[in-house]
Order: structure tokens, then sequence, then C-alpha cells
């Protein structure tokens, strides 16, 4: 079956960095887009970062460019978010998404909290 699993979430200061990890499975990688969305407590998800299938177009929301970098493996079937100059509005749980014309597939999350 389909799995999505992140790793990496954690706390960490602010001005520091995570890189957070999706390993994925159960359907063909590299035909589908991949994107990292996030949530923060009491706001609605939003779109953080996402890559085309092949890796050759990036879109970054406003809030993570020149922060944090999106990038895909397809010979390992895994995403990357790296993130950088952490701030505290960045604290949201973090999730791992799989897309094509017909379907979207979600990890489970994993949880960032950016704090001193």
């Amino acid at each position: 079956q389909v799995q999505l699993v992140e790793s990496g979430g954690g706390l960490v200061q602010p001005g520091g960095s995570l890189r957070l990890s999706c390993a994925a499975s159960g359907f063909t990688f590299s035909t589908y887009f991949m994107s990292w969305y996030r949530r923060a407590p009491g706001k609605e998800r939003e779109l953080v970062a996402v890559v085309t299938d092949g890796g050759g177009n990036i879109n970054y929301a406003d809030s993570a460019k020149g922060r944090f970098t999106i990038s895909r493996d397809n010979a390992k079937n895994t995403v990357d978010l790296q993130m950088n100059s952490l701030k505290p509005e960045d604290t949201a749980v973090y999730y791992c998404s799989a897309s094509n014309r017909w379907l979207r597939y979600w990890g489970q999350g994993t949880q960032v909290t950016v704090s001193s």
C-alpha cells in the first residue's frame, strides 16, 4: 500500500536548521509531484514547497523562499526539505504529499517546533 513516512522533525532554536525527509513506497514515485505542506496551530494547512516529477521545476511559498530547499531522489524514492534560519512562526506539523492529476497521498506528519 502507499506509504509516506516523514522524519527529521523536532525542537530547534530560532535561527537553527532542520532537515525533513520523506520515504515513499507503494506507488511509482518518479511520476508524482512531491510537496511539503504544513499546518500551524489554529491555521489552515499551507503549501510550503513543491517539486515536479522529474525535479526540473520547484516552487516555494513566499514564507519559505530563501530559507527552505526541497529536493528529491527518484532512485531512492525520497524527498527532503532543508530548512534554515528557522523562525518561531515555522512551528507546525509538516506533511509530505504525493500527487498526480488524479490522486493525492499524505504522510502522517512530523512536528517542527521553533522555540528558545
